[in-house]
């Protein structure tokens, strides 16, 4: 069952409302949709669906471990870590992924707890898991400056951060609709909270609010938080790769990185 979200709507930050707003209203049918696919499917990553075998974002063993992900959307990367015998807990912002996210439980068999909560400061003791992960989840949609730090808190020492992102030269390129080019669209210096064109005819719908830190700020950041950075692998689509997604096409994604995985170890609070 979905467990309480602790602050109300009116409680939350400007971003994290409206995030909320456009998960529930416009993205969610999109990823329901896909969601008995993603569940049903052994490990991949990113939009190029990449095998955990040949990009090892998972631990490798997960067994008895107790996991958070950190914007878990439908629940797929959880059901993943539930079966190689991890103990997950997924929280989402938006209570229509998560509805999605139980819909599939019952089909799978395969039950966790679900939070409908803010990834930036959920409501669960300190030091409760040993590792904590994000595709594209709080890693795209939370303040890096409020949820680093929150995974910090969560992690117990020795604990890992995996995350999965766009990588900083996609985000650069990328204009507000259609792929990425060869162009640089916005600077580098300064980059981190990003903004979506309003929705809705007067403007009045407000868009969604992403986050992208570049390299410097981002290891900054995880020191400034207790963590030692161990690796950082920058994605190559396979050869023969397809996706679903229409701001990068193989082409590019062949000749630079389109997507990026962290990983990271607690060492101090």
């Amino acid at each position: 069952m979905n467990e309480p979200s602790g602050p109300t709507a009116d409680d939350l930050p400007e971003h994290v409302r409206r995030n909320r707003q456009v998960w529930d209203a416009r993205h969610s049918e999109w990823y329901g949709a896909q969601a008995r696919r993603q569940w049903a499917a052994e490990p991949h990553w990113g939009v190029w669906r990449i095998p955990q075998r040949d990009l090892p974002v998972l631990p490798d063993d997960l067994a008895g471990k107790d996991l958070i992900e950190l914007g878990c959307g439908t629940g797929y990367v959880s059901a993943w870590a539930a079966r190689a015998g991890a103990r997950p807990v997924g929280v989402d912002n938006s209570e229509r992924q998560l509805a999605t996210a139980k819909a599939m439980q019952q089909e799978f068999g395969c039950e966790f707890p679900l939070i409908h909560g803010n990834a930036e400061e959920v409501d669960l003791p300190d030091a409760s898991f040993d590792v904590a992960i994000s595709e594209h989840g709080a890693i795209g949609w939370c303040d890096p400056y409020r949820w680093i730090p929150e995974a910090a808190r969560l992690l117990r020492p020795g604990g890992e951060l995996v995350f999965v992102r766009n990588s900083t030269l996609l985000t650069l390129c990328v204009p507000d609709r259609g792929p990425a080019g060869r162009t640089l669209l916005r600077p580098q210096f300064g980059l981190c909270r990003l903004e979506d064109e309003p929705e809705g005819a007067d403007g009045a719908d407000g868009g969604a609010v992403n986050f992208h830190l570049p390299h410097g700020p981002m290891v900054r950041l995880l020191r400034e938080s207790g963590f030692v950075l161990e690796d950082l692998i920058e994605v190559q689509a396979p050869e023969n790769a397809t996706t679903d997604y229409d701001y990068v096409d193989h082409e590019w994604a062949r000749q630079w990185p389109s997507a990026e995985v962290w990983k990271a170890r607690r060492v101090r609070a």
